[in-house]
């Protein structure tokens, strides 16, 4: 081997050691950081996802500089990057260049956890449930889902003068629901089985069914040429036929998954064929024109029926536990929260905008609490406090607004401090209002095992 390709292999070589120490590095510090916060906030009696998202403030454009995307154009911390030019030998502008061109791989493992995550949501949606409590949850989830987004949409709109399409975007984050946050509180509180507890929980799984069609629409929006009533009807025409599809399969196709199932024998064939169900949604709702993780969710509501979902969601949790942490912390590694600061004149219009999106998060979501009629006992404000965490829901409508470019770093900033301020208010606010165990009701619900 002559001289310039031995260069050339070594060359290589430096290239692919320092490819590998940032890639090694980038999992080390988000899962170090992410588990750390997430510790502290679940001592406090908070979502751990809240310690995944500040973790991702602290180690991003906002803190340390160890985790940019590139088209934040930020410099990666100059500590680390001369640590990796140090032991790859190369140098650190080459760094620079390695971990921008390899962070698309980064973010295809956050995008796996997205799709893992709401697949997991629809999977634990309890159809029998929303059945059970009826109109109740109905009407709670209609208003759940309109008074929040016309809130959101037009008090951005006209208020604030916010072009319309972000303001449809904040609009829809605003209608989320987080089931986990919300059943996990109840739960504790010993509210969950209750006929107020299940309206809670059967309206929240009907929140995400509506909440992620807008989110399909608002996101085929974002890509093409803007806003027209056209093509908006015929995506939520689509979106909501792509749903029902999925809804009547999960009673027609979900026995014959059961039956290959049943007779599979090979180590792993339980995640292995809940994610390829997972793929082929989100395959069908991409070929469709319909948002991908529309079809994730739609995947989860598919095999919500099968004998088998126990099992799935025990073999599809860890993962979701590893791959949604990295998506969460990548959302708030790209937050600038700048954009915030108070002492800035600039800012001030953001603040006020951060104040309007989280107080109508919360005025919203409570006046659900009284929009249906019952002859039974009812804990009105219970229910509306139960509907206010956005959580990991909200969270993933911020991830795909930014990746799409729509919202601004105000708004960013704005619907993040909505999101959190809710997911935060939430548990503190059942917990007062709940602290008395609740009265036993005339009837209670019959609830499917």
């Amino acid at each position: 081997m002559d001289l310039p390709a031995l260069l050339l292999a070594t060359g290589g070589h430096q290239i692919e050691a320092a490819e590998t120490l940032i890639q090694a590095g980038r999992f080390i510090v988000i899962l170090f950081a992410a588990r750390a916060l997430a510790e502290l906030m679940v001592r406090f009696g908070l979502p751990a996802i809240l310690g995944e998202l500040v973790a991702g403030v602290l180690i991003g454009v906002s803190g340390l500089h160890l985790i940019l995307a590139p088209e934040l154009a930020s410099a990666l911390n100059g500590t680390a990057q001369g640590a990796i030019a140090s032991l790859a030998h190369v140098e650190p502008i080459q760094v620079q260049e390695i971990y921008d061109h390899s962070f698309s791989n980064l973010q295809a493992v956050g995008k796996i956890g997205l799709f893992a995550l709401l697949f997991l949501t629809g999977l634990e949606s309890e159809l029998e449930e929303l059945m059970a409590v009826g109109v109740q949850a109905i009407t709670v989830a209609l208003t759940g889902v309109v008074l929040p987004f016309a809130l959101g949409t037009f008090g951005l709109y006209a208020l604030f003068g916010v072009p319309l399409l972000p303001a449809i975007f904040a609009g829809a984050a605003m209608t989320a629901t987080s089931i986990g946050i919300t059943a996990s509180v109840l739960g504790e509180l010993k509210f969950l089985r209750t006929r107020d507890g299940q309206t809670v929980i059967g309206a929240a799984v009907l929140d995400d069914i509506l909440g992620i069609v807008i989110l399909a629409v608002v996101v085929a929006l974002a890509g093409g040429e803007g806003f027209s009533l056209a093509p908006v009807l015929k995506l939520v025409t689509a979106a909501a036929v792509f749903v029902a599809v999925a809804l009547l399969l999960s009673r027609t196709a979900a026995p014959a998954f059961d039956w290959l199932l049943d007779r599979l024998r090979a180590p792993g064939e339980v995640v292995v064929a809940a994610f390829l169900v997972l793929s082929l949604a989100c395959f069908t709702a991409q070929a469709f024109g319909l948002e991908a993780a529309l079809g994730a969710f739609a995947g989860g509501l598919i095999l919500s029926s099968s004998r088998h979902r126990h099992a799935i969601e025990e073999a599809v949790k860890p993962l979701v536990a590893l791959f949604a942490t990295v998506f969460f912390v990548l959302i708030g590694s790209g937050l600038n929260l700048a954009v915030l600061n108070p002492f800035d004149a600039a800012n001030h219009e953001g603040l006020v905008m951060a104040a309007f999106l989280l107080a109508a998060a919360v005025v919203s979501k409570v006046a659900a609490g009284w929009s249906y009629l019952s002859k039974e006992p009812t804990n009105r404000l219970a229910v509306g406090l139960g509907m206010l965490p956005r959580g990991e829901v909200g969270l993933i409508f911020l991830g795909l607004g930014t990746q799409t470019g729509v919202l601004g770093p105000s708004l960013e900033a704005a619907i993040l401090l909505m999101v959190m301020g809710t997911t935060f208010l939430a548990p503190v606010l059942l917990r007062l209002v709940l602290a008395t165990p609740p009265q036993p009701v005339a009837h209670p619900v019959e609830l499917t095992p």
